[in-house]
């Protein structure tokens, strides 16, 4: 007979600091085993796939002037040349050089971005690095009444210099305009969630309805 999987259980902190509730989380979205090359392989997905191509050079067709030939073909004892627009010649054009037609997009499926985010997420699990609350509630939108719950939360890092992620639920406006200017924190919005930003955060803060959430969509299942 096998054993019964282990509960996969986190303290609910409320804005005091205090524990108010215990929360069984979701083995397939905070147990899976983790793969380092699949997490590796979405991150640069993702990183690629935000690229934006800036760098455009000019081709011999594209820079100004060259109209008339330097000089002519024979007599000067000068070498050949038809144009100054030549990539021998200083301000011609460019021979092979980046466009903006570049593509560095990279093809990654749609199952394989969802197990490398609960394999971060799982990650953050095991390691003790998720902080529960029930709710993440500011309703003034005052900065500094958010950093007094921040400074409450068992969030040792984070008192030492270190990064910490929310992860908001949609709508949390006051949340959002609270903290977005606190050096150290990153808002991390449910809706986008991806790997690239999990792996900037040693440390998580998810309100209960950010759970909710994030099971529900990588499982399928609403929380009874």
């Amino acid at each position: 007979m096998e054993n019964a999987p282990q509960k996969l259980l986190l303290s609910v902190y409320n804005v005091e600091g205090k524990v108010v509730a215990e929360r069984e989380l979701s083995s397939a979205v905070f147990g899976v085993a983790i793969n380092p090359h699949v997490v590796h392989f979405a991150s640069v997905a993702h990183q690629a796939n935000k690229r934006t191509v800036l760098a455009s050079t000019k081709g011999r067709g594209e820079v100004r002037g060259g109209g008339k030939k330097p000089w002519r073909q024979k007599g000067t004892g000068r070498a050949r040349h038809g144009s100054i627009r030549s990539p021998l010649w200083k301000g011609g054009g460019v021979v092979f050089g980046p466009r903006t037609d570049r593509n560095y997009s990279m093809k990654i499926n749609k199952k394989v971005k969802k197990q490398a985010l609960t394999m971060v997420l799982s990650q953050r699990f095991f390691e003790g690095r998720i902080v529960l609350v029930d709710e993440f509630a500011v309703p003034d939108a005052k900065t500094k009444h958010a950093c007094e719950i921040l400074k409450k939360l068992p969030l040792p890092d984070f008192s030492k210099g270190k990064k910490v992620g929310i992860i908001t639920a949609p709508h949390s406006t006051t949340v959002s305009r609270s903290l977005r200017n606190v050096p150290r924190v990153f808002l991390l919005p449910c809706s986008s969630l991806n790997v690239y930003d999990l792996l900037r955060v040693p440390t998580v803060v998810i309100p209960l309805a950010s759970v909710d959430m994030i099971e529900k969509h990588y499982t399928g299942k609403e929380k009874a």
